[in-house]
């Protein structure tokens, strides 16, 4: 097990394996099972796997496929994509992920995180806050389900709620570095990892290990990434890795 953990983070969509760009520019990649077997022979310590279109289909979470998915799978996962209810985290939970990412649910509702709270334990809920910069170059949520900022909600206020009401780790989703691979968002990462005591994992941007080290001089978790390790060379071509033996350096 590696001493930092660096997360591979995909996309699903329509049991697709995709990529975005800030959120758009939606790339076909592949097969997710494929992906997963070998992110498996790649030794990868965790991984993150978040359907992006679960929260808009009216067919809801796919809980066929994802049986499918995570059996294939031998380390840990943390799952998210259209989960509002305790009843269907449990179904996942029982699917064998060890955690579960909300998002949508929560800004709806707060009040939701404490019933999941209770249920499975502060541990196994992760909360997933996509940010993005508004028109005034500030900080704020992002609700990708209706795709608007959320105006009225004060992004520092909400991450100390989210660990008032004690949730375990947040994921936190620049949606601003979303698949540029031009570097993390450190400003933002410098301006979010001080204010909690809470476990915080960072997505957006990293297209080099040199990204990384720089995200990991600060206190946080974890660092995660999808086309750092999706992507290949200047064009871009579909080579999936995870450079174990450089993380072991960091």
């Amino acid at each position: 097990m590696l001493k930092k953990r660096i997360i591979p983070s995909l996309l699903l969509d329509n049991r697709r394996l995709v990529k975005t760009i800030k959120f758009k520019e939606k790339k076909y990649i592949g097969d997710p099972l494929n992906a997963i077997k070998i992110f498996n022979e790649k030794f990868v310590d965790e991984l993150i796997i978040l359907d992006i279109n679960s929260n808009k289909s009216k067919f809801g979470i796919d809980y066929e496929f994802l049986k499918d998915l995570f059996s294939e799978c031998f380390v840990p996962v943390t799952y998210g994509g259209g989960i509002s209810t305790v009843e269907e985290a449990d179904k996942i939970f029982k699917l064998g992920v060890e955690k579960v990412s909300l998002n949508s649910s929560v800004l709806q509702n707060k009040k939701i995180l404490n019933n999941f709270v209770k249920k499975f334990g502060s541990q196994s809920i992760v909360i997933n806050i996509d940010i993005k910069k508004n028109f005034f170059n500030e900080y704020k949520v992002f609700n990708n389900k209706l795709n608007k900022i959320e105006k009225k909600l004060d992004l520092i206020n909400y991450i100390k709620e989210l660990e008032d009401i004690g949730v375990g780790e947040i994921l936190i989703n620049s949606v601003d570095n979303d698949g540029t691979m031009n570097g993390m968002n450190l400003e933002l990462i410098e301006k979010t990892s001080k204010i909690v005591n809470l476990p915080m994992i960072y997505l957006g941007g990293v297209g080099s290990i040199k990204d990384i080290k720089e995200a990991f001089k600060f206190e946080i978790s974890a660092v995660s990434a999808g086309s750092f390790f999706i992507f290949y060379g200047p064009h871009k071509a579909v080579l999936i890795s995870y450079p174990y033996d450089e993380f072991e350096k960091l």
